[in-house]
C-alpha cells in the first residue's frame, strides 16, 4: 500500500474531500472522476529566505496549490498563518474550485500560504519575504494562468509587493496578475468591503426565505476582521440589529444592538472589539450559543461542531469563513431546521469582485465603487436564489451546503468532459 501523500492526512483536507464524496454520491459520478478531482493539479512548494533585521537569515515554507483549470484560471488567495500546512492550501484551492464554479465566474481553483507568524517581522522584512515568495512562484501564476488576491494576513499591499515583483520578472506591467490591488494599481475600494458585503447579502435574502426578512432580525458576528465587520456594518444598514461580535481577545454583547460604527472605530484604535463599553464581555464559544436569528461566523475553521450545534439557537447562518461548520454539525443544524448557507455560496463576494476588477484590468476600463457592488448584488442574490431553489426543489432532505456542492461539482464535471479530460 503507498505512503499517504503529503497533504491526505490533514483533517481540513479529510473533511473536504468527505464533502466532495457526498455530493459525488448524488451525481453518481464514478470513483475514478472523484480521484482525478480530490487532488490538486499542481502543488508547488517554495523555499523563502529572509534577511532579518538582526543580520540572521530565517527560512520560511510557502504553498501554491492549483486544484482545477477547467472552467478557466486558477484563483484564490494567499494566507500569512504560523499554522499553513499543504494540506490546508490544497483544501482551501478545492473549496475556491467549488466557488468558483458555483458564482458563474470563468475561474477555477487555487490557494496559496506560507508558513510565518506575520506580526512577528518588521515591515521591510514582510516586504522582502513577499516578493521573494512571489518571485519564487512567478513561473506559475500570471493573469491568464492564476490569478493570487488576499486571505489571513494579507492584504492590498502584499499585493502592490506581487505585482511590483512579477511585473520586473515580466517586464511590463501586469495589471491583472493579482486582484485586491491598491486603488491607485488599478484595484477597487468595494474589492475592500466585498467579501463581507456578499456575506450579509445571502444572509439578508436567508432570512427573507426563512424567518420573514431582515428588519429588527438579531445578529451575532464571530470575528470581526474584513469579512465580519462589514457583514455587521451591511446587515446594520439593512435594519438588522447587531447585539454581538468578537475577535481574537474575545467578544461583547448587549442584547439592545451594539453601535456598529462604533465598534469598528475601538476595533482600529485599540486592535480589539472588547475595549468597547457599552457591552457585557462574552467567549468566542458562546457567542456561537447567544439566542439570535442569525450568526455569521467569520473567524476560523472548525468552529461549529457536534459538540456545540445542538446548542446553537440561530436559524440562519451565514457563513464567512472558509469551513467553520463541520459536516457532522451540518447534518445536525439541518434536522432543527437551519438555513446554513454554505461559505462556498455566502463568501464569494471577494471572488466575484475580484473578476469585477480582473475583467477591468483587461480591458482597460473602471467602474465606480456604486456600479460594481450593484452588480455584485445582483450576481450574489441570483446565485443564492438559484441554489436555495435548487435545494428545496431536488436536495431538501439534505444540507444546503450538499445542493450548493452538487450543482458546482456538476458544472467542473461538464467542463472536464467537454475538454476530454475524463
Amino acid at each position: 500500500m503507498s505512503s499517504p501523500l503529503i497533504y491526505e492526512n490533514d483533517p481540513t483536507y479529510q473533511m473536504a474531500v468527505k464533502q466532495l464524496k457526498e455530493a459525488a454520491a448524488i451525481l453518481g459520478l464514478p470513483d475514478d472522476v472523484v480521484e482525478v478531482l480530490r487532488h490538486p493539479e499542481k502543488l508547488v512548494q517554495v523555499k523563502i529566505p529572509v534577511r532579518l533585521d538582526n543580520g540572521k537569515i530565517a527560512v520560511f515554507l510557502g504553498w501554491r496549490s492549483q486544484h482545477n483549470s477547467a472552467l478557466g484560471p486558477y484563483k484564490g488567495g494567499i494566507r500569512y498563518h504560523p499554522s499553513v500546512t499543504p494540506g490546508e492550501v490544497v483544501a482551501l484551492s478545492m473549496w475556491m474550485t467549488w466557488k468558483n464554479s458555483l458564482a458563474g465566474i470563468p475561474y477555477g481553483g487555487g490557494k496559496g500560504g506560507v508558513r510565518v507568524d506575520p506580526k512577528k517581522l518588521s515591515p521591510r522584512e514582510l516586504e522582502e519575504l513577499s516578493r521573494k515568495y512571489f518571485a519564487a512562484i512567478a513561473k506559475d501564476v500570471g493573469p491568464d494562468v492564476d490569478i493570487p488576491a488576499p486571505d489571513v494576513y494579507t492584504n492590498p499591499q502584499t499585493m502592490a509587493w506581487y505585482f511590483d515583483e512579477y511585473s520586473k520578472i515580466v517586464g511590463y506591467n501586469a495589471w491583472g496578475v493579482v486582484t485586491a490591488k491598491p486603488v491607485d494599481l488599478g484595484g477597487l475600494h468595494a474589492r475592500e468591503v466585498s467579501t463581507g458585503f456578499g456575506v450579509a447579502l445571502t444572509a439578508r435574502e436567508a432570512a427573507k426565505k426563512w424567518i420573514g426578512g431582515i428588519e429588527g432580525k438579531t445578529v451575532a458576528v464571530q470575528g470581526f476582521g474584513n469579512v465580519g465587520r462589514y457583514a455587521a456594518y451591511y446587515l446594520a444598514q439593512w435594519g438588522a440589529k447587531i447585539v454581538a461580535v468578537s475577535d481574537s481577545k474575545g467578544g461583547i454583547y448587549n442584547p439592545d444592538g451594539l453601535n456598529i460604527e462604533e465598534v469598528m472605530k475601538v476595533k482600529d484604535e485599540t486592535r480589539t472589539v472588547i475595549n468597547y463599553k457599552d457591552a457585557k464581555r462574552i467567549s468566542n464559544e458562546e457567542l456561537l450559543e447567544l439566542d439570535v436569528d442569525i450568526l455569521i461566523p467569520a473567524a476560523i475553521e472548525n468552529v461549529i461542531t457536534e459538540k456545540n450545534a445542538p446548542r446553537i439557537k440561530a436559524k440562519v447562518i451565514s457563513e464567512g469563513a472558509n469551513g467553520p461548520t463541520t459536516p457532522e454539525a451540518d447534518r445536525i443544524l439541518h434536522d432543527k431546521g437551519v438555513v446554513v448557507v454554505p461559505d462556498i455560496l455566502a463568501n464569494a463576494g471577494g471572488v466575484t469582485m475580484s473578476w469585477i476588477e480582473w475583467s477591468h484590468n483587461r480591458m482597460g476600463c473602471f467602474l465606480t465603487d456604486e456600479e460594481a457592488l450593484n452588480r455584485l448584488d445582483k450576481i450574489m442574490t441570483n446565485n443564492f436564489h438559484r441554489v436555495f431553489d435548487e435545494w428545496q426543489k431536488k436536495y431538501s432532505n439534505y444540507p444546503m451546503r450538499v445542493a450548493a456542492y452538487v450543482i458546482a461539482i456538476d458544472r467542473v464535471v461538464r467542463a472536464m468532459k467537454l475538454r476530454g479530460w475524463i
